[in-house]
Order: structure tokens, then sequence, then C-alpha cells
């Protein structure tokens, strides 16, 4: 990735518009899109105050909340890595916002992802509430997994998230990869250290940007 020490997040001139996730099944050529239920924002005061905390550090921070070249660039770098199709820098927003995304062409045959997704979709608010990585080679292979919207929308059957944990301890949000081919189980270790030390360097790029 190239390095741009006078602007260490460069916002994309001109960002394509986010698509919703499509269903995986849909015959049609035009693909009708999938919409996910619409974002609740949560009534307990401990994650608003969770949610505002966040926000406060990434403008504290200087870093972006919208799709930003060096972030996009920091998927694709974690996703080529690891052989996966899709790779994520996930900020846990009012929706999970994909800073950071890296996927197959448009004229690939498989599935366009948009820049978000709703909170409770996908693997990545397990790895919120662990704080730690979630390795899934083959997401049939938990029941507790295996039952997610994005599993039928993208077709998933790998997943390897780690979360982004500030120095304060605020948990931003994660990164992570995914794949319509299961993994062996032989190669889940090394996967997970891919999207761990994919989070260190997301996290110390981050450090990098001018405090406010």
């Amino acid at each position: 990735m190239s390095q741009h020490p006078s602007d260490p997040y460069r916002t994309p001139q001109a960002t394509p518009p986010a698509r919703s996730l499509p269903r995986r099944d849909m015959r049609d050529a035009t693909r009708a899109p999938f919409t996910p239920p619409a974002t609740v924002l949560t009534s307990q005061p401990a994650q608003q105050a969770e949610l505002a905390q966040r926000y406060e550090l990434l403008a504290r921070l200087g870093v972006p909340t919208v799709a930003n070249e060096d972030f996009d660039d920091l998927a694709r770098d974690m996703a080529e890595q690891a052989g996966f199709l899709y790779g994520f820098i996930n900020f846990f927003l009012e929706e999970q916002t994909f800073v950071g995304l890296h996927q197959p062409p448009a004229d690939s045959g498989y599935v366009i992802v948009g820049r978000t997704m709703s909170r409770d979709h996908g693997w990545c608010p397990e790895v919120m509430t662990r704080r730690k990585a979630l390795p899934l080679h083959d997401v049939h292979a938990s029941p507790r997994f295996s039952g997610n919207a994005v599993v039928d929308a993208v077709g998933i059957r790998s997943y390897f998230g780690a979360p982004l944990i500030h120095d304060s301890g605020t948990v931003l949000g994660t990164v992570c990869v995914i794949d319509p081919e299961k993994r062996p189980l032989s190669e889940a270790r090394r996967l997970r250290d891919i999207v761990i030390n994919a989070g260190t360097q997301v996290m110390d790029h981050i450090a990098r940007a001018p405090v406010r």
C-alpha cells in the first residue's frame, strides 16, 4: 500500500453508490436487491454510550467514517494474503460501515456488496462482543453460526474476523474476510493470524493520523 505521509486518510474523489446485498438465488438478470431489516438503534443506555464513545474517539483521531482508499488498500491486502474474495474494515456505527472494502469486479458474477449492513447481520457482532478473533473455516459446521441472513444473501462458507480495539479499550469495529468456499480446518490458525495482523495494521494506521 502506498504511503501518504501528508494525508494519511485519503477520501476518494468520487465514491460509487453503495448497492444493497442481492439474494444469491435470484435468477433475474437484474438481480433484485436484498434489503436487510432496518437498523434499530438500541435503547440500552450502555450501548448508546458505547456508540457515542466510538464516534467521539474516531472524531478526535481524525478518522473518516466513510469509504477511504487507504482502508480499501488494507482490506485488499488482507483478502489477498488470505486468498479470500472479500475483505472488510468495518466500523460499528448506526450501521456496520465498511470504510475499507475489497471484493470481486462487478462483472465477475459474484455478489457485489454495498458499504453498509444492518448491525445484527453477519458474524462481526459476535467479534465485537467477544473482543477476540472468530475463525469459521466452514460456517455450516456450527449450527450457532450457520443461520445468518448473510449466508444466503452472499453464499458465505468461510469467515475470519478480528476486533479493532483502541488503546483506550474502545472497540471501534472489526476486520474480516469472507468467501463462498469453505477452508480446511488445518488452515484456520494461519487465516486467523492474517486477520489479527491486519487488525493491528489498521490500528497502527489510525494511530499515525493527526489527533485533533
